[in-house]
């Protein structure tokens, strides 16, 4: 094997190391929100905003690079965004830690932070790896969004041993260590060559056509449900486990949080090895994802309602990467713009459905609907308002599915052209 070849290799295992330790600034924050609540009293519909924040943050880095992208030196932009990641970890669990009164404030800046990185890995990861040379590039970019989910599966194991044996009060010494792994990755590329293929283009490649821009809308359209279809349930989940059904929450994260993460790492893997027929698996997990939702919001079973929690993993795994290999797949010559416009309608998705979810629950909570339905049904008005909450977000898998049909009727037809 030539030099060149391996040192590519070591590329990409950076590319891989960043997205896994991209994981932290997604799964650790919502695993704190009910301590985040108790200890400094901050409300559902703030602890929303903080995961609106994220991603609105995201959005913006998104757009900047879809359309000023070739203002960047992209290359240099790779190797060192993981120091950002460290940087917001560390005022995340500094500020509150040492200025107690100021801890939303605090928390909200290492947000912004962190969330820049997260921005930028999203818009630069998947390029880079599709600009390396690769027997399969499918399985290349499958894999690289498969370790996102296990290293949210990862971040939760440790995160859980960590707060049951040190205690929920020491959460922000886990911060601190979380935050040193970022720098592994950029050490890892600092020694490592980029890609000359990674550069600037248009939205639709060099010479974006028309029909190209509308296969690229859909692809956006797409992304976005399926965004909004997956974060809810990655950023809820521990809560409405330990809240809503009541489960306590070390068995909640290690069997709901961390299951939902091994599902959705094991549906991408598994993809990366064996799949095909991209447009049928993003129909299929749509629906899925609809299902799950109902039943998580509706079966007053405990079992029932946990299963439907941690089965949205499955159903939501190839919805944002699968969404990403349509659009290689079906639109040509698309370019790092292209990416980045694919990552802004996600974290829109993102930042929306998750912060939709925290002012549904507070204001079903609040509302005499659910006093009155909480005495009937002998559960608290916050189980009724987290289940309202869920209840809603079905709706994003349900539009998912009507795009997904659109998409497959409009590359056919573009096909046969």
């Amino acid at each position: 094997m030539s030099k060149c070849n391996l040192n590519y290799k070591r590329t990409k295992f950076a590319c891989y190391s960043a997205y896994f330790t991209m994981s932290t600034i997604f799964c650790v924050p919502p695993l704190l929100f009910v301590t985040f609540r108790e200890e400094f009293g901050i409300s559902y519909t703030l602890l929303g905003t903080l995961v609106l924040t994220n991603f609105c943050t995201q959005l913006a880095v998104d757009l900047i690079f879809t359309f000023f992208s070739k203002y960047f030196n992209t290359k240099r932009v790779v190797k060192t965004m993981p120091l950002l990641t460290s940087l917001g970890l560390m005022v995340y669990a500094l500020i509150p830690t040492f200025f107690s009164k100021y801890a939303y404030f605090g928390l909200l800046i290492g947000t912004v932070l962190f969330s820049v990185s997260a921005g930028l890995s999203e818009v630069l990861l998947s390029p880079t790896i599709a600009a390396i040379p690769s027997d399969n590039p499918q399985r290349d970019m499958s894999t690289l969004h498969s370790l996102y989910a296990f290293g949210v599966f990862t971040m939760v194991v440790i995160s859980t041993l960590f707060l049951k044996i040190f205690g929920n009060d020491n959460w922000a010494y886990l911060i601190i260590f979380l935050a040193l792994l970022p720098i592994i990755s950029s050490v890892l590329f600092a020694f490592s060559p980029m890609p000359n293929a990674l550069k600037s283009q248009g939205i639709g490649g060099l010479t974006a056509t028309r029909s190209s821009l509308k296969g690229i809308a859909l692809c956006a359209f797409c992304i976005f449900f399926g965004s909004c279809a997956e974060n809810v349930m990655s950023n809820w989940i521990s809560s409405y486990i330990e809240n809503a059904l009541q489960i306590d929450k070390a068995l909640g994260d290690v069997l709901g949080v961390a299951g939902f993460a091994v599902l959705l790492g094991i549906a991408r893997i598994t993809y990366a090895k064996i799949g095909k027929n991209i447009i049928g698996i993003l129909l299929v997990g749509m629906i899925g994802a609809s299902v799950c939702y109902l039943v998580a919001s509706l079966i007053f079973n405990t079992f029932l309602s946990f299963i439907a929690c941690v089965l949205t993993g499955l159903f939501t795994a190839m919805l944002w990467p699968g969404t990403l290999i349509m659009m290689e797949e079906k639109v040509p010559g698309v370019g790092v713009a292209a990416y980045a416009l694919m990552a802004s309608s996600g974290d829109l998705g993102a930042a929306i459905a998750p912060q939709l979810t925290g002012l549904v629950v507070d204001g079903v909570s609040a509302s005499s609907f659910a006093t009155s339905l909480s005495q009937k049904m002998g559960v608290s008005v916050e189980q009724i308002g987290l289940r309202a909450g869920m209840l809603v977000n079905c709706i994003f898998p349900i539009l998912g599915a009507v795009t997904v049909v659109i998409a497959i009727k409009y590359f056919k037809k573009t096909v046969q052209r």
